[in-house]
């Protein structure tokens, strides 16, 4: 069984959020904004649902879904996109691939030496965020 992803956890480092945000077409304005905030992810599980809550001072983001069901997810304050997520586990990774306006979108958490390991990923974009547990 997979290691537990759920917790609170705080960013300790975010890489290549530009080039990620650039790649699904956000505006220079709110790329500016977005990468001056901290981020604290929160992941709980409710049976068999999973809730991932991405929060900061400015925006807060919320969705639930189940592994190995394809829901739709609409991006609201993210890049405000429609697209079909299915979540699967990879071994330790629970990685989600995205259908819909952008090619080769989609993410993957893990836990690797008690810290939360983030990839988020769109077209030919790579961001790695890495969280520490919060205390």
């Amino acid at each position: 069984m997979p290691v537990s992803l759920c917790g609170t956890w705080d960013m300790v480092s975010n890489v290549n959020f530009d080039g990620y945000m650039i790649a699904l077409g956000v505006s220079l304005a709110k790329r500016k904004i977005a990468l001056m905030v901290n981020q604290r992810k929160v992941l709980e599980q409710i049976g068999d649902v999973y809730v991932v809550k991405t929060l900061s001072y400015l925006r807060n983001y919320t969705f639930s879904f189940r592994v190995d069901e394809e829901f739709s997810e609409f991006t609201k304050g993210l890049d405000e996109r429609h697209c079909k997520s299915l979540v699967t586990w990879e071994g330790n990774r629970l990685v989600c691939k995205q259908k819909g306006e952008k090619k080769n979108r989609g993410w993957a958490h893990w836990v690797e030496d008690d810290k939360l390991h983030l990839e988020l990923y769109c077209e030919d974009q790579v961001c790695k965020q890495v969280f520490k547990k919060y205390a």
